[in-house]
């Protein structure tokens, strides 16, 4: 028996491997997308962390303060400042190797006397300057 209708065979094409545009599209909107979420969950860390390295060294520095005024019976006036913690007068060795920069790179400050106490160390926060808000307020120790 004859075949009346025979169905053409169309000749195989090579299949494409690949993306098309829309995938591709949809990954980088993906990425992009993941990397806002990464981007707003770490910036705040860091801050939290260079203020809580500020806290840090000020509590260090209130540490060698404490071991000068005994061996002293005083804090370093103003004049001496925190240096003093560094060159002691009448001691071959300091309390401290060096003094600290705070996170943002800017000297510690010293007060004689304090708001609260008989002294204060602070930083200025990431802006340097008296006063601020958030990262940029001043750090004092507790």
């Amino acid at each position: 028996m004859k075949r009346i209708f025979s169905p053409r065979r169309r000749p195989r094409q090579p299949r494409k491997n690949g993306f098309t545009l829309i995938e591709l599209m949809v990954v980088i909107v993906i990425i992009g997308l993941l990397g806002t979420v990464v981007v707003i969950n770490v910036l705040p860390s860091q801050d939290k962390a260079l203020v809580t390295k500020a806290q840090t060294d000020i509590a260090t520095l209130g540490q060698a303060m404490e071991m000068y005024r005994l061996d002293h019976f005083n804090y370093p006036d103003q004049g001496a400042g925190l240096a003093a913690l560094v060159n002691p007068p009448g001691r071959s060795q300091g309390y401290i190797k060096r003094l600290p920069d705070d996170p943002w790179g800017n000297p510690y400050r010293y007060s004689v006397p304090g708001r609260n106490g008989p002294y204060d160390i602070y930083s200025l926060g990431a802006d340097g300057a008296p006063g601020g808000e958030d990262n940029a307020a001043d750090i004092y120790g507790e």
